[in-house]
């Protein structure tokens, strides 16, 4: 923690004072008060250039793309996407697929593809594909009013391929592409798509996957006809539109999936056996190094075993080659942390010890390459030919993320950092990893990007973002205020991490508000010495102490950590969070009768279930989009943690926010966008409708045409001047009591 005050406060003390009041305008305007943001940092197959892209200095949501020339050092926009795009309308499931992306709101170039010779990347744009050369020429590959999902460039560079209309389409490079899956009279059996759980909770948003030798097609069939059709409503400022969803709710069934390998040439195509039980998610699908193999992972709906299957592709035929199962009272959590050696072997991540490590073998072989009451991130890059894996992992601290190496073909090898102390990191490498690019943060400092060699030397910056007199955060810099991070112990000596921010210039002898912001729910860390934006800092300006704190059940502490929310959620979180209120209550410069809390999806769950459990504790609670109910939400994540609800209700009815609601009696304000796909509206209705029956009083806002992620330079500044509204007028309003 020293470290990163003292490397906040040289910022401040080095920067030219310019000191402007913060606003929400400029918090949520453009530039974006982070500095540059690159998105999508690639290097091409030859190492020679590295693209990325990067928002519009007029404009911090649209995108384009970029190429740094690795030698020279030079940037050059290769495709501007106003000029290339036409403004058209996205198909109605590619917007879907945004949203489960989390990229909703993003214009222009949201994504794209490099071909393997390195002459060419494929560009989504606008519902089209394009082609765009080395030199910035940019062809035009489609033109048609019907949209193209999950378009690549095949691995020898061969051929292009989409789905569009539920089909998978494939065509030789820079001709017209054909439909080599049948069409389906059904009209909800897709072909080469993502179901919606799969996007949603799997992280898997493809349903095909070529051969490594172009040859052959993975291909997914999805027949979504058993899932219970939920109308969906979206309510704009103008209009009001229904959808048709088919949604599978906790407890309902879900899609019925094939996988069929097909030729490349002629479409002729044979199917795998995945075994003879029907109600399984497929997760994950990839082929062997030298494409004679097709490795399937098969989880059970409990989610309690994933079992990994070897295909043949010429006969479709399966073996079990191992299977991982869940400790007692936990879960599968799924990852991409794997790959397949070209000598046959594995390298695997598992949970098998009760924390995420690598092991390295087969059936009956293993090898455990790392250990430790720490975890395993992401598995970033590796080297076969010299045995070298490099991964991120918590090994130097639960705050921060760093780049490790291990040799693998040495026994007694431990993992070696590659990145500095007192940041967080992020990375990603080239297929045969010899290069990162990593991004970096910490509470003074916005994401820093920068090209490295295998040993984590900075090769060359890619985006200093130094905040100097040109940073847009410059004006700003000298009330900025640094994170202090702490430790709480609950009863039973588990230790929980806080993150607070205090005002400036607070006077001795008075006590001040606390903005307690939570998340709560798994696979998700909310405390990181990182670079968290503007906007905690604005909070802090009103004259608030901002406090978070992971309690258990959050990610990256291990499956103890875990464990407590299996089958109970709303329990545990709910406690450990008290236990911070309580803490906050001993400082003598808290305001302990006015601690607000606030929380958004599963944290807006656990501002329902806050008031409830606790009257009195919390000043005002404001719950954004708040999950009430958890028979209204998908199976794969629901069932996850909390079972079936036709075998487990009673664990249903305990989660339910409905569950002692009648307790609440403290200030709450109900947010929620209103076409919602994710949340849909129907939990924040049916929590209103219940306190108004019981006569308990409360506020609500709603966002017309507003998602999951109620967002938008307009519309963010509304939010938080209403939900500091809220606050002033319910007795928590910032700065010292009198």
């Amino acid at each position: 923690m020293r470290i990163v005050l003292a490397a906040a406060a040289a910022l401040v003390m080095t920067t030219p004072a310019m000191a402007e009041d913060l606003t929400l305008e400029a918090v949520f305007g453009s530039p974006s008060l982070n500095g540059p943001s690159p998105r999508a940092m690639k290097l091409s197959p030859d190492g020679t250039l590295l693209t990325m892209l990067r928002p519009r200095d007029d404009d911090r949501e649209r995108y384009d793309l970029w190429a740094l020339d690795t030698s020279s050092g030079e940037w050059r926009m290769l495709v501007d996407s106003e000029e290339v795009g036409t403004g058209a309308e996205l198909s109605e499931a590619e917007k879907m697929q945004r949203e489960r992306a989390r990229i909703g709101s993003l214009k222009g170039i949201v994504t794209y593809d490099w071909s393997p010779d390195g002459q060419y990347l494929l560009v989504p744009l606008d519902g089209d594909l394009y082609l765009a050369g080395r030199d910035g020429s940019v062809q035009r590959l489609t033109d048609t009013a019907e949209g193209e999902l999950n378009p690549v460039i095949s691995p020898k560079g061969g051929y292009v391929s989409f789905v569009r209309d539920r089909r998978l389409y494939v065509g030789a490079l820079g001709e017209e592409p054909q439909p080599i899956t049948p069409a389906e009279e059904n009209e909800n059996v897709y072909w080469g798509e993502a179901e919606f759980v799969a996007q949603e909770e799997m992280d898997r948003d493809t349903g095909y996957w070529w051969s490594p030798n172009d040859d052959r097609i993975a291909v997914l069939r999805f027949d979504e006809s058993p899932v219970r059709v939920v109308t969906r409503t979206s309510i704009g400022a103008e209009s009001t539109s229904s959808f048709d969803q088919r949604y599978p709710l906790a407890g309902t069934d879900n899609v019925l999936n094939e996988l069929w390998i097909v030729n490349a040439a002629d479409g002729a195509r044979v199917k795998a056996d995945l075994g003879d039980e029907t109600d399984i998610y497929i997760p994950r699908v990839d082929w062997g190094p030298d494409g004679k193999t097709l490795y399937v992972q098969r989880q059970n709906r409990a989610q309690t075993t994933l079992d990994l299957l070897a295909v043949d592709p010429l006969t479709g035929e399966s073996q079990l080659l191992f299977s991982e199962k869940a400790a007692e009272r936990h879960w599968i959590n799924l990852t991409k942390n794997y790959r397949f050696l070209k000598n046959g072997g594995i390298l695997w991540w598992s949970e098998r010890d009760g924390f995420g490590h690598l092991y390295l073998g087969g059936p009956g072989s293993w090898r455990q390459l790392t250990s430790g009451d720490w975890v395993v991130e992401e598995l970033q890059g590796l080297d076969e030919d010299n045995s070298i894996v490099y991964f991120t992992g918590n090994k130097d601290g639960v705050l921060e993320t760093h780049l490790y190496r291990l040799d693998y073909s040495n026994p007694e090898a431990q993992p070696l950092r590659l990145t500095e102390l007192g940041y967080s990191h992020g990375v990603t490498m080239d297929k045969k990893a010899t290069r990162a690019i990593i991004s970096r943060s910490a509470p003074g400092q916005p994401p820093q990007h920068y090209l490295a060699d295998t040993g984590g030397n900075r090769i060359a910056w890619i985006e200093e973002n130094a905040l100097d007199a040109d940073h847009p955060y410059a004006p700003y810099l000298d009330s900025h205020e640094a994170s202090r991070f702490g430790t709480i112990k609950t009863p039973d000596g588990t230790t929980l991490h806080y993150e607070m921010i205090l005002p400036a210039n607070m006077e001795e002898g008075k006590r001040y508000p606390v903005f307690m912001q939570h998340y709560g729910g798994p696979l998700a860390q909310t405390v990181r010495n990182g670079w968290t934006g503007a906007l905690r800092q604005w909070i802090v300006d009103q004259g608030y102490i901002f406090f978070q704190l992971d309690n258990r059940g959050s990610a990256n502490r291990g499956v103890a950590f875990e464990q407590p929310l299996w089958r109970a959620m709303g329990g545990i979180e709910v406690g450990d969070q008290r236990l911070g209120a309580d803490w906050l209550k001993t400082l003598d410069y808290v305001d302990g009768d006015r601690i607000a809390t606030y929380g958004w999806s599963y944290g807006g769950y656990m501002s329902l279930k806050m008031l409830a459990a606790d009257p009195g504790t919390y000043a005002a609670a404001i719950a954004g989009a708040p999950v009430s109910k958890w028979e209204l939400y998908d199976t794969h994540y629901t069932e996850r943690y909390m079972g079936d609800p036709r075998e487990v209700q009673d664990a249903y009815d305990a989660a339910s926010t409905f569950d002692g609601f009648e307790k609440i009696e403290d200030p709450l304000l109900l947010i929620h966008g209103m076409s919602d796909d994710n949340v849909v509206l129907d939990n924040s209705t049916a929590m209103a409708a219940a306190l108004q029956k019981e006569a308990i009083p409360f506020e609500m806002m709603l966002y017309p045409g507003q998602t999951h992620r109620v967002e938008g330079p307009g519309i963010s500044v509304h939010l938080w001047n209403t939900i500091m509204d809220f606050l002033g007028a319910n007795g928590v309003a910032g700065g010292p009591a009198e």
